[in-house]
């Protein structure tokens, strides 16, 4: 399991998909608000200038050494919602990460948000 400590140590280390095949670098680490657990990454795609954010679950992540390999197709990682490199995750685009990887997404109990950034 991912270890929130580590997280600055991975910043800017290659995120690969499940052939290894580069994805992108990784730029910070969501976590589920009810368990303080990484649940999501987001990895910097894109030419330079015309760089976005997008998100993928670390859940079923494994760290190397310099990189980390997601359950995911390049492709599919690439396709997922996506912010501004310098942008937030509003709420209201939560539904919509969870969706693009088919997970159920439950709102807090008194709805509050599901991911943080750390």
């Amino acid at each position: 399991m991912i270890q929130i400590a580590d997280i600055r140590e991975w910043r800017n280390h290659d995120v690969v998909d499940q052939d290894s095949k580069k994805i992108g670098s990784l730029e910070n680490i969501y976590v589920d608000t009810a368990t303080d657990e990484p649940y999501f990454a987001t990895v910097t795609v894109g030419m330079l200038g015309r760089h976005r954010l997008v998100f993928v679950p670390v859940t079923d992540a494994v760290a190397g050494p310099g990189y980390l390999r997601v359950p995911f197709g390049r492709n599919d990682v690439k396709s997922a919602p996506s912010i501004d490199p310098d942008g937030v995750l509003a709420a209201e685009q939560e539904p919509e990460v969870f969706a693009h990887y088919q997970l159920e997404y439950v709102p807090g109990a008194t709805g509050e948000r599901r991911l943080a950034r750390r």
